[in-house]
């Protein structure tokens, strides 16, 4: 049986990703969330969540 992907609540548009290290870990990676708030990690398949009420690109320059 899968376990279900994880999905991680984040306040902001950009994280680093490295599968939670140990036996189930991968390179870190960098991903944008981008307009929909939403990105699955291409290794690990996690997925991050921008928060409620967090505005994308908050931090851009």
């Amino acid at each position: 049986m899968t376990e279900p992907f994880e999905t991680i609540t984040v306040d902001t548009d950009r994280v680093a990703c490295d599968g939670g290290g140990g036996p189930l870990g991968h390179p870190k990676v960098y991903l944008n969330l981008g307009e929909e708030g939403r990105i699955e990690c291409p290794y690990c398949s996690r997925i991050y969540l921008l928060r409620e009420g967090t505005k994308p690109d908050a931090h851009a320059h």
